[in-house]
């Protein structure tokens, strides 16, 4: 059986753009593809789940969905911010599921061509390249790419783990 409009990408490509949500954690500023994002909005106090790693810092109710929250300071190891009227939640569709990221704050969204993104230069062991898709650079602006399906859906984060029947 021929297919008459066959698809000029194949059925397992993952759609992607090169527009990018940027935010800030510390002094470095982040993006993650515009198309992982749900919302965002201001932190909500979050309900602590038992034995947590300290980086989860629990589950919210978001209109009768259980999501649950990582502290992005906490999981890079950064030191640890204090919660402010700043301080703002992404909310992500990652892995097909719904998941909040806390950040310090949101800047802008902003489109990178291929050429202004780089491979992440080999470091060694200090950082995990595996979560990151590139450096991008815009105009005096170093923005780390982060692969955001890949780090939520690590096995280290445990956000997607089969739940049990």
């Amino acid at each position: 059986m021929s297919h008459p409009h066959p698809s000029p990408r194949g059925a397992a490509t993952e759609e992607t753009s090169n527009e990018f949500l940027t935010f800030a954690l510390g002094s470095e500023e982040y993006g993650v593809d515009i198309l992982k994002v749900k919302e965002i909005r201001g932190y909500d106090a979050v309900t602590r789940l038992p034995d947590a790693p300290d980086y989860i810092k629990g589950v919210i109710n978001l209109r009768g969905t259980i999501v649950p929250v990582v502290d992005m300071r906490l999981k890079f190891r950064l030191e640890r911010a204090d919660y402010t009227a700043l301080t703002v939640m992404i909310v992500l569709n990652v892995a097909d599921r719904v998941v909040g990221m806390v950040v310090d704050s949101v800047s802008d969204v902003v489109r990178l061509s291929d050429d202004q993104v780089r491979a992440v230069p080999e470091i060694g062991a200090t950082i995990d390249r595996q979560f990151l898709t590139g450096i991008g650079t815009l105009d005096e602006r170093m923005l780390i790419l982060l692969d955001i399906e890949c780090l939520m859906g690590s096995t280290e984060m445990g956000l997607v783990i089969p739940e049990a029947a």
